[in-house]
């Protein structure tokens, strides 16, 4: 059975392709509902004709959600969770400007690595198990629209449908350049920070003034001040605004902030750092909102023998598989800290997520179907 999986992966490879650069053809950043549901609409259409059963969960911000059932042979056995997102950080009309292209081996196009090359990867996988009628457990897909804006409404859904499932299968692109899997994930916090301060003439009457701009600058030199590498444990101000004139005193700045923890122990004390965050100058006044958006996934003894189980069955067709850590975080992050067995990383070969350099690699593609096939076929 593991030689006829790879052989059908192989020859339905070019039909993979084509399936790609489809879906890649259907820009879909996370903010542009229109956009995103356009891609829905098509997936839809190719999961009911692969016999799913398609829940859509609709939502009034972002695209809306996709559940997808697939029978398998005993309908007894707990179901494996396939996770996928179709939203992007590119806006529209990038594809104009980074259109799909194929060069040896090499294929880009904005959303393809992280994560469109994935999607092509489950309907193809489909496909394979349906004409080896190799599919042992029901298969639960499901398809986020905003995953790269942190879940903020899907979460609840990813963590019921991980609670019913024996194993998640996350398909976000793995560790470059080996394609390692993912057994730990960093946490993720977000915060936003907002300072008020007292304007005033910056010529005139510059004494009168306190300036929030000024207090940033030393909240951010605190902030960043709680990295501490050794723990794994960073902190970054990405974004900062203020002020409204040259020469005004600014009276109001606002801040965002990235914290990335490696486990839950770390995380309640900076947590609390950041949120109780004090005034420095006299006559500001500090505000934090925001808090942790995904909780770490730790390399727990259930997390190794998940990957292990991986690794076993990507021997079985002639892959050997690594493992790494990240400091990304994604919605596996979700499902290991409810406790859910976690495969992470699956995703295709290749490189430059959120970049201009954003690539698979065609044959990755092929192999990381063929293992798709085969986890689907034999967990």
């Amino acid at each position: 059975m593991t030689q006829a999986i790879v052989e059908a992966a192989r020859e339905r490879h070019p039909a993979t392709v084509d399936l790609l650069k489809r879906i890649v053809s259907f820009e879909s950043p996370s903010n542009e509902k229109q956009a995103v549901d356009a891609l829905v609409d098509y997936l839809e259409q190719q999961i009911v004709a692969r016999r799913g059963r398609v829940e859509r969960l609709a939502q009034d911000e972002w695209g809306d959600l996709l559940v997808a059932r697939f029978a398998g042979d005993d309908a007894a056995r707990r179901p494996l969770l396939v996770m996928t997102h179709i939203d992007t950080v590119w806006p529209l009309r990038t594809i104009e400007r980074l259109p799909w292209t194929i060069d040896g081996d090499r294929a880009t196009g904005p959303g393809i690595y992280d994560m469109k090359a994935s999607v092509a990867m489950m309907l193809s996988a489909l496909d394979v198990l349906r004409g080896l009628s190799a599919t042992r457990r029901p298969v639960v897909w499901l398809i986020n629209t905003e995953e790269e804006v942190g879940s903020p409404v899907s979460r609840p859904v990813i963590e019921r449908l991980a609670l019913e499932s024996e194993i998640v299968l996350c398909l976000e692109p793995p560790v470059p350049p080996h394609g390692s899997l993912k057994t730990q994930r960093k946490g993720v916090g977000m915060f936003t920070m907002t300072i008020e301060g007292r304007a005033s003439h910056a010529g005139a009457d510059h004494q009168a003034g306190v300036s929030a701009i000024e207090e940033l600058a030393r909240q951010v030199q605190w902030l960043h001040g709680l990295t501490d590498y050794e723990r794994g444990t960073t902190v970054n101000v990405g974004v900062v605004t203020g002020g409204t004139k040259r020469n005004v005193v600014a009276a109001s700045a606002e801040a965002l902030i990235d914290l990335r923890v490696t486990t839950m122990s770390e995380t309640d004390g900076v947590v609390a750092k950041i949120l109780n965050a004090a005034p420095v100058l006299k006559g500001t006044t500090v505000s934090v909102s925001g808090g942790l958006n995904r909780p770490p996934m730790e390399r727990t003894p259930a997390i190794v023998e998940a990957f292990e189980r991986a690794r076993e069955v990507g021997k079985s067709i002639g892959q050997d598989l690594t493992e790494a850590s990240t400091g990304g975080g994604s919605d596996g992050n979700f499902t290991a800290a409810v406790g859910a067995t976690t495969i992470d990383g699956l995703g295709c070969l290749g490189d430059g997520g959120h970049a201009e350099t954003e690539h698979i690699l065609l044959s990755g593609l092929r192999d990381r179907t063929a293992l798709l096939t085969a986890l689907l076929a034999q967990l």
